[in-house]
Order: C-alpha cells, then structure tokens, then sequence
C-alpha cells in the first residue's frame, strides 16, 4: 500500500471510497461507512461532497461543530449548536414552542402565533438575543400607554399574567385580584370606571358611602338620613343588585313572629322616625288595647305592657296570665276568662270557692252540705280535679280505719246529718248488738262500746275480751265462751273452779276426790294445763309431813297408810310403823295418860310425826 494522503489515522482499504479507474469518490458506489466516525451522514449531509466538509486530505482534521461548516448567521444570540432548532434535512425549526418551554416562557395563546421577530427585534431578524421572560420585556409600551384603567398612576403590576389572560388574543376581558374588597353580585361590574371614578386605582376608598352616598341620602323608606343609620351598607345589605334582602340588627327589640314585618313603616310611622321609636308595647298597641273586651283590658286596669300575658304570635294568642296568687290548676284551669269573671271584672274576683261554686254548694245532696253544715271551703275536702272527686275530710276525731272506711258517708250520717251524728257505737251497730248470739251481748250485759272488744276489721273479727279477773291461760284458753259461760250467762258465771268442774272432781279416783274429801278448789293442787298434769298436793302443812322429817323417804304408795283405796282419810300408823307390836309399843308409852293402840290416836298425840 503506498503512502495514504489522508494521514496516519485513517487506516482502511482505498477501494472503500475509491475505485481502480479513478481517485475520484463516486458516492453512489462509496462502502465506507462514516457512522464510524460518530458524525452520521443522514439528508443533506449524505448528499454533500466530502470537500464541501473535508478542506484537507487528511480527514480527522474536520470538525464535527456546525460553525466549522455554516456560517452563524444568529451572532451566536442562540449558541452554535444548529442541532438545537435546525435537523439534517431542512434550515426550517419545527420545535419553537419547545425551545420556548425549555427556557421558561411556553407559547400559549396570542404568543402562540406571532412571528419570531415581533418579539426578537434586530436588523438582520436572524438575532434572536434572550430578551428576559418578564412580561414588560415586550409590553412596556402598552402598559405605559393604558389609560382605562391607567397602569402607571395606578401602579399596576407590571407581570400582565395577574389581570390578563395569555390565552387570550386581546387585553380584555381582564381579571384583578380584587380580594382585598370582594367583587361580588352588584359589585361584579366590567367598567373599572365605575367606582374608581378618577381614573385613580389606588387611592379609592372601600367604604360603602364613597359610591353609594346619593342612594344612602335619597332613601325615604326608611329614611336613612333622619333616622342616622350608619353609612356603612354592610350593616344591613348584601351586595345583591337592588338592595335587597336587607335586615337590621334589631336585636334590643327582637322582630319575631307577629312583628316580623317587612315594611319598616308599619312600626316606625310617623316621620318616619328609626332612632327614636319607643319600644313600649302601647306605642303601636294602644288601640288594641282600649278596644279589647274579652277581658275589658281598660277597665280592668291591666298593664300595657303586652309582653306580661301575650307572646308576639299574630292574633294575640295564645295568651297567658300570671295567676300565681289563685293557681289554675286542673278544673279550674280554663280557656275562657269569663267563666269564672263573670262581670268583666278581672280585679275584684273573690277568690272564695263559694262565689264560683255556691249553686253546686247548695244543690249537693250526698252529703247535704247546707244541712251538714259544711264549710263552704270547697278546699278542706275537694281539690282542683273536675267532677269533686276524690274528697277528702278530716274525720280524725272518728278515724275510718278499715270496715269504716266506706265510700258512701250516708251509711253512718243517717238523714243527711252529719253535724251531730254520735261517735258512739251502738248508735250504728245496736241491731248487730242486740242480735248477737255467740255470746248474747244483751243477756250478758257487755258494754255497747264495741271497741272493749273488737277492732274495725269487717267481720267482728278477731275479737277480744278483758278477762283480767279470770285469766284465759292454757287450758283455759278456749275459742267458745259458752263452754264456761252456759246458757248465755256473761255476769254472774261463778269464778270457783268446781263450777265447771264439779263431774271430774267427782269421777276422779285416782286419788278419789270427792271420798278424800279434797279441796274443790282445783288451784290447790293444779295449774290451768290440759290433761290436769303436772298436779301438787301440800301433805306436810295440811296434814301430816311425809316429804320431811321421819317419814320422808319411808313410803312409796299413798295405800300404804291409807289402806281403804277409795277413802284417804282414812289411815294407819300401825300397820306401817316399826313399832307395830302391841305389847311393845305400849311399853314405850307405859305411863302415857290415855294411851290407847289405834291408828287416830297415833295422829292426835303425835300430828308432826315427832315423838
């Protein structure tokens, strides 16, 4: 290989670019491939001869920069890489919206369609030096020159997007950021003009009357003016086109129900006058007052301040009445003053049960109060509940404790009498006394005082007698009083015990009673238990001591001494006594004055059992 023009670093075959024939490259049959060289050959740049690029033989000395090739018409005002606007196949840029987002300014609206130079002036129109994003940057002329509203007195912001629109293809409609004061329903106009009057958009007062003075002084319902209503709308209005709704803060006089009305006038009516209305109910009410009959307000003194009976319901009612000192309770709570007012006079009622009540008074027949004399306090028996019912009365000097407790009072106050009719029993139940059998209340004399004996359980039942006399103990304790007291005799029932009972005494043989000679007092040696057990008999004080001195412990059945079983009065000492033989014993008493061997004589000398 013979030494290549293109120098040391191009080392590849000659037949790639040229052929045998000639030196000259044929691009229609070159095969080297230039990708390999990091600069792609595509559109234009395939069709270009390789002198057009390549000033020298040796290849490598080319730049890859497109100043090194094309000649910088934009003086370098938008750097000198062409790849950034222009492409291979055409010097027209088809990514100028963009380049324009790169470098923070998108292209949106009128901006969209304008031509480069409008914005990048220059003499050759090929500068495109950055002219800065800031809106004034372009539209400082218009901004200076804008006079509705004008910008530079009014010292707008110079950053157009904060009114404007850039969507836009005009200045208008435009928006401000009217926060500070609101721009809402009446106040949302289009001509600025309007309010800022001088064409001066910083010195315009916020407050209501600097636009709205006229209307304030021109308005007659209500009067603003007179009445010194304050000049600041808000207190009243909203900024709805015509004022209205308007409301007032009529709160130390509270518009409810009957005087929410919506003309002012019908309170406020003669001048009208807004700051000096009284707020007295008979101001307005004066004539309602006079006229009203039911109850007659004017004669009966009541008090004009409608507030103490009435609420503000349209109509005047319901209405009430401070009826502390007579409390309308129940029957007496009414509708209809005039039932018990009767005259139309509301300040003189007596407050007397009997002024209302004196016909029902008199007319009552169950009991008959006139006759009765009852007290014509309705109160004492009655409370407020129609009908009369339930009554009460103070019946503490009878208590109605249980069978007395009766619904109808005529059952005890006969004839309608209920003055005098007597406490004493008998005055109701002398029937039932008179014709009791068990016992015979008449026949045996018992008090007529039922409470001697009985309670007020219905029935008679339990019933109790005072036996203090004759103690009910034990045995005694019997539920029939015929069993002692026979044919029906209560008074003179002997007490002694063998007057009931005289046949056991009688029969009783062990010991025979009646043979011994015992005592018919059965206390003697009884007590009142069933069945006569246990039983005592005093032997050593009554007649001779076996349960003391010599004889105690010497005996165990009563027949040894007394050997006749039936008769105890009788007995023997000398069938029984050690000493039973004769001829000794009457050794012993040798010398004895009447002396004699039997049994009673034993007894009369020796009646202790001492010798």
């Amino acid at each position: 290989m013979a030494q290549s023009p293109h120098g040391d670093a191009l080392k590849i075959d000659c037949v790639k670019c040229h052929t045998s024939e000639s030196w000259k490259v044929n691009l229609k049959t070159i095969s080297f491939d230039h990708n390999s060289t990091g600069f792609a050959l595509n559109e234009s740049h395939s069709k270009t001869d390789c002198v057009e690029c390549h000033k020298t033989l040796v290849f490598n000395q080319a730049s890859n920069q497109c100043a090194s090739c094309h000649t910088d018409l934009h003086n370098a005002t938008v750097g000198n890489d062409c790849a950034r606007c222009h492409t291979p196949k055409s010097w027209v840029v088809t990514n100028i919206p963009e380049l324009h987002e790169e470098n923070g300014f998108p292209l949106v609206g009128s901006h969209k369609t304008l031509n480069c130079i409008e914005c990048h002036k220059s003499e050759t129109n090929l500068r495109f030096d950055r002219i800065g994003n800031e809106c004034i940057n372009c539209h400082r002329e218009t901004f200076n020159n804008a006079q509705n509203p004008n910008h530079v007195t009014g010292n707008y912001s110079t950053n157009c997007i904060e009114c404007h629109n850039p969507q836009l293809k005009e200045w208008t409609p435009s928006n401000f950021n009217h926060d500070f004061f609101p721009l809402t329903q009446g106040h949302n106009i289009g001509d600025c003009n309007q309010c800022h009057t001088t064409n001066n958009f910083t010195d315009a007062s916020p407050d209501c009357v600097s636009c709205h003075q006229t209307t304030f002084n021109n308005t007659v319902n209500p009067k603003h003016a007179d009445a010194a209503f304050d000049t600041d709308c808000k207190v009243c209005h909203t900024t709805n086109p015509g004022w209205k709704p308007a409301t007032f803060d009529h709160n130390f006089f509270p518009l409810t129900k009957g005087h929410d009305v919506q003309n002012c006038n019908a309170c406020h009516a003669t001048t009208p006058n807004y700051a000096t209305t009284p707020t007295d109910c008979v101001t307005c009410h004066q004539t309602d007052f006079n006229n009203t009959s039911n109850p007659n307000h004017l004669v009966n003194n009541f008090p004009t301040d409608c507030a103490t009976c009435h609420t503000t319901n349209p109509g005047w009612t319901p209405s009430t009445f401070n009826h502390t000192f007579f409390p309308l309770t129940q029957g007496h709570n009414l509708p209809d003053c005039k039932t018990c007012h009767t005259t139309n006079n509301f300040t003189d009622a007596s407050p007397d049960c009997v002024s209302c009540h004196q016909t029902t008074y008199n007319n009552t027949t169950n009991p008959n109060h006139v006759a009765a004399g009852f007290p014509t306090d309705c109160m004492a028996c009655h409370t407020t509940n129609p009908g009369w019912t339930p009554a009460t009365f103070d019946h503490t000097n009878f208590p109605l404790t249980l069978g007395h407790n009766i619904a109808d009072c005529t059952q005890c106050h006969k004839n309608g009498n209920f003055t005098n009719t007597s406490p004493d029993c008998v005055s109701c139940h002398q029937t039932t006394y008179n014709n009791t059998t068990n016992p015979n209340h008449v026949a045996a004399g018992f008090p007529t005082d039922c409470m001697a004996c009985h309670t007020t359980n219905p029935g008679w039942t339990p019933a109790t007698f005072d036996h203090t006399n004759f103690p009910l103990t034990l045995g005694h304790n019997i539920a029939d009083c015929t069993q002692c007291h026979k044919n029906g005799n209560f008074t003179n029932t002997s007490p002694d015990c063998v007057s009931c009972h005289q046949t056991d005494f009688n029969n009783t043989t062990n010991p025979n009673h009646l043979a011994t000679g015992f005592s018919t007092d059965c206390m003697a040696c009884h007590t009142t238990n069933p069945n006569w057990t246990p039983s005592t008999f005093n032997h050593d004080g009554q007649y001779f001591p076996i349960y003391s001195g010599k004889h105690q412990g010497e005996w165990t059945n009563c027949n040894e001494c007394h050997t006749t079983p039936n008769n105890l009065s009788t007995f023997s000492c000398i069938i029984c006594h050690e000493h039973s033989n004769q001829a000794s014993l009457a050794n012993d008493h040798n010398g004895v004055s009447g002396y004699t061997y039997v049994s009673s004589e034993c007894y009369r000398c020796h009646p202790d059992g001492k010798g």
